[in-house]
């Protein structure tokens, strides 16, 4: 689509602003050209030329809804035009009412919600609390994962953004290897696999003295480290763990939370029920900031005589609360989570076509509509076309595929050897097939590289 004068004008004036006003999230400032979107609708985003991109990672796996959707905008200037915001020790009816439905939602006994900000500051809540419930200090957590950027929670994270962060880091987190079948660290296959990736852990408790360690911090499924599956039990046997040694189990449902991987939450695919679930992103599918602790009535009813000594200003924003509560309702008035399963399955039919015409897909890990192509050079030795936290030098394919992708009109997460697919849940069979053969062509690059 030709742009027209004043289009460009207009582009190039926003363009400008931002680059020369805001900074941009883990990049270099000086070279980057960011889509410049002046409206989004559905699954697709429209930059000021006209020009549509696919929504392939619905943002950062958090516009579950899709974009656009006028209910939410609805239900937030109605909560406005009667309060906008109260400090967090006065009650509100949105506040309850979300809080119920949350309860509804959530399994077991997880009935009490602390309203939070973001993901960062729920991961960062839960880590105090558990401190604080338990009387303990060490917390567990995985290498391949990424909780957020605030100092505790990129400490919990092993994602290497923290590293230049290295030296702030929080004391008393112990991490752990991640059990990824693709590339075990052990060199199991999972015909014959021993699960090591529970008796590491286990062997780290015991090194590290059960009775010092509070919590063990899991995302509900991988995300942005990679989607990486969790084996069969792997789940349920770190339940046990910890329920033999008292210590409490946390869910990071950040990314894989409300209907993205088929069902509410990630963990309830694999029939456990955790003491804490952290929520944001698709709580509100972004359109607020916003953010949730939900915690059991056991660890609530300890607060019921003591103080509560966790707090924020902005906790249970009228607003916000008001836009959770009317994403909730879409998630069940539109049977998103149904067609997140039909969905998720089709993604997997057609990516299984795909990897006969590509032999540069060495992987595809998908849970419902969290999932991410691995390219690799060689499907035999698994060598990965660019490598965990690789630097510029060595992403020089992986970059020419990105901008393919993005040429053909595509916007999706693409990290290291990963290509995200993670489409809104409203997203369609037809939508799917016009996504997967943008990245099919950008394949094309990869396999060039391709060594037999």
């Amino acid at each position: 689509m030709k742009e027209s004068l004043t289009a460009a004008a207009e582009r190039e004036e926003v363009l400008k602003n931002n680059l020369d006003y805001t900074l941009f999230s883990w990049s270099k400032q000086k070279g980057i050209d960011p889509i410049c979107v002046e409206r989004a609708d559905g699954v697709y985003l429209y930059d000021y030329s006209g020009k549509r991109y696919i929504d392939f990672s619905s943002g950062l796996m958090n516009v579950n809804i899709g974009h656009g959707d006028q209910r939410v905008t609805d239900a937030v200037v109605k909560q406005m035009q009667q309060v906008s915001y109260v400090t967090p020790s006065c009650a509100t009816k949105v506040r309850g009412d979300l809080g119920k439905k949350l309860a509804e939602i959530c399994p077991g006994n997880l009935n009490k919600a602390f309203f939070t900000l973001c993901g960062a500051t729920s991961i960062e809540n839960a880590i105090k609390l558990a401190r604080l419930y338990t009387g303990r200090h060490k917390i567990i957590a995985k290498y391949r994962a990424f909780h957020g950027a605030t100092y505790g929670a990129m400490t919990v994270g092993g994602d290497p953004r923290k590293l230049p962060s290295d030296a702030q880091q929080i004391p008393n987190v112990i991490h752990v290897e991640d059990p990824f079948c693709y590339r075990c660290p052990w060199s199991q296959e999972p015909s014959s696999c021993k699960m090591e990736c529970v008796s590491h852990v286990e062997r780290i408790i015991e090194f590290e003295g059960p009775k010092n360690i509070a919590a063990i911090l899991m995302e509900g499924e991988s995300g942005s480290s990679g989607c990486i599956k969790y084996p069969v039990n792997y789940w349920k046997k770190l339940r046990a763990l910890c329920d033999k040694h008292g210590i409490l189990l946390i869910a990071d449902e950040v990314m894989s939370g409300f209907g993205r991987t088929g069902k509410w939450f990630g963990f309830e695919n694999h029939s456990v029920v955790p003491d804490m679930v952290c929520m944001a992103k698709g709580i509100t599918s972004g359109y607020l900031p916003f953010g949730c602790l939900m915690v059991t009535d056991e660890i609530a009813a300890k607060y019921d005589n003591d103080p509560l000594m966790i707090g924020l200003t902005y906790s249970a924003h009228a607003t916000a609360c008001a836009a959770a509560l009317a994403v909730i309702n879409i998630y069940e008035s539109d049977n998103l989570i149904e067609n997140t399963v039909a969905m998720g399955a089709y993604v997997d039919q057609r990516v299984n076509e795909l990897k006969k015409i590509h032999p540069s897909i060495g992987d595809f890990r998908n849970t419902g509509l969290l999932g991410c192509i691995e390219v690799v050079k060689n499907r035999k030795t698994k060598e990965p076309m660019a490598p965990f936290n690789a630097p510029a030098s060595e992403m020089k394919v992986m970059n020419q595929v990105a901008a393919k992708i993005k040429e053909l009109g595509m916007y999706t997460f693409v990290r290291w050897n990963y290509i995200f697919i993670a489409p809104p849940l409203t997203v369609t069979k037809e939508q799917i097939d016009e996504g997967l053969a943008i990245i099919s062509e950008a394949l094309k690059i990869a396999d060039e590289h391709y060594q037999n």
